[in-house]
């Protein structure tokens, strides 16, 4: 069997690669799609090809594709902010690549991972389902993956798409680093009640849904799924602990909701007309993520695809502080 993988010198796909590679079906051939290739970070395998080029380039992909049974496409863009066209090129145009590929070469499975972004409102949302209807989206990002859904959709290839919320674990470099960096430079202030609770989802479990979305059959397939440990816990003290475990002193300046929601807006508005669209410290998506409850309901994949969170989020976490810090882990 051979299995191509999008993204996978980042995080979510390099730990699908690692799991294919070692617990893997028999006889699998692995094309790990990226970029570049970090040190450290490639696995030598004799089941594992890396690939690198520009999923942009129709013809690539279609090359890469070419005798591949099975596809996971997890290479986006990722951001709050930023070039609507290049958030266009890497999340609609490659998916459409991706899709034609897939037709082309009559590939059995498409494991789309898109995002819960999808769903976003600056509201508590505490029991999301993925037949909401689904509001305006609040950038281009989540505009970008609904797109991409579509395009999965109404392609006639089979399918799923997987929502996974904040990924944390070993090779995390995006959802606590970010809040970690935003305390050391003094830009974190607290904000809301600070009875916000998120879902977080270790990466692990996230790997499973995939592995179990490459063998969905019958009515498992050509469906949509919300993927979370489905056990919201309160953000703050979270933060609190693992700011405390890194040895920082805890977040004491407030901020009230109306003045952050204010300075956020302007800062957008500088961004987009007068920076180039660059990313700013202060988004309302960032407000939101910080005050608002975020929990998915995923009973839908566990009924479906038969997924069940088998790492807890505090397994994770101390995975993250280990090797991120671990000298005071």
């Amino acid at each position: 069997m051979k299995i191509v993988i999008t993204g996978a010198t980042g995080f979510l796909g390099g730990r699908l690669l690692e799991r294919l590679s070692e617990d893997g079906p028999a006889n699998v051939e692995l094309i790990a799609v990226g970029r570049t290739l970090k040190p450290g970070n490639v696995i030598e395998q004799d089941c594992v090809r890396y690939e690198l080029g520009n999923l942009e380039d129709a013809s690539f992909v279609h090359d890469v594709l070419r005798g591949a049974d099975k596809v996971v496409h997890a290479a986006a863009l990722s951001a709050q902010m930023g070039p609507p066209g290049a958030f266009e090129r890497a999340n609609v145009t490659v998916t459409q690549n991706v899709v034609k590929a897939c037709l082309q070469h009559g590939i059995e499975r498409l494991v789309l991972i898109s995002s819960p972004s999808v769903y976003f409102q600056l509201k508590d949302l505490p029991n999301l389902q993925e037949s909401d209807p689904l509001p305006p989206p609040i950038n281009v990002y989540a505009r970008t993956k609904r797109e991409a859904e579509q395009v999965v959709q109404d392609s006639g290839v089979p399918h799923v798409i997987l929502r996974p919320r904040a990924l944390i674990g070993r090779g995390d470099t995006v959802i606590l680093p970010r809040v970690i960096r935003a305390h050391q430079e003094g830009r974190l202030r607290r904000m809301g009640t600070g009875q916000n609770k998120v879902d977080l989802t270790p990466v692990s479990n996230v790997v499973d849904a995939i592995v179990l979305s490459l063998d969905a059959k019958g009515d498992a397939l050509n469906q949509v799924y919300n993927i979370s440990n489905g056990a919201p816990i309160p953000l703050w003290p979270l933060l609190d602990d693992v700011f405390d475990r890194l040895g920082f002193e805890p977040v004491n300046k407030h901020i009230s909701m109306h003045v952050a929601k204010w300075i956020a807006r302007t800062l957008e508005w500088h961004a987009k007309w007068l920076n180039g669209h660059k990313e700013p410290a202060l988004t309302v998506y960032g407000i939101g993520t910080l005050t608002k409850t975020f929990a998915m309901d995923i009973s839908k994949a566990r009924n479906l695809l038969g997924y069940e969170p088998r790492q807890s989020v505090q397994e994770a976490l101390e995975e993250f502080l280990h090797w991120h810090n671990p000298s005071r882990s």
